[in-house]
């Protein structure tokens, strides 16, 4: 989904999560990157323990972009991205992927 603003942001977020129930979260910042004083990069990988469950889903496993723009008010994100971990081919980084994760629980 392409979302523009907080009110896109928190409608849609709203809508998704209001009859579904939550798994647990697990995520690793792999690097952060200054591009100048006010801007910075953020790489990272996520993944889901589904709600009842207790073992990573490893197709839900993701791979993150984010930058953030420190203003007035502090440090924003002006864009973030995340995308599923399909490695096309290449199931070892998948498994690397799904290890890395479940170091984390």
């Amino acid at each position: 989904s392409i979302m523009d603003g907080r009110s896109e942001i928190e409608g849609e977020l709203s809508r998704i999560f209001a009859d579904h129930e939550t798994g647990r979260y697990v995520g690793n910042i792999r690097s952060v990157r200054l591009l100048s004083a006010d801007t910075a990069l953020l790489h990272a990988v996520a993944g889901v323990i589904p709600a009842g469950q207790k073992e990573l889903n490893p197709a839900l496993n993701t791979i993150q972009s984010l930058v953030a723009v420190q203003g007035k008010a502090g440090w924003r994100i002006a864009h973030y991205h995340n995308t599923p971990a399909q490695f096309h081919g290449r199931p070892e980084l998948s498994d690397a992927l799904t290890e890395e994760l479940r170091g984390l629980q």
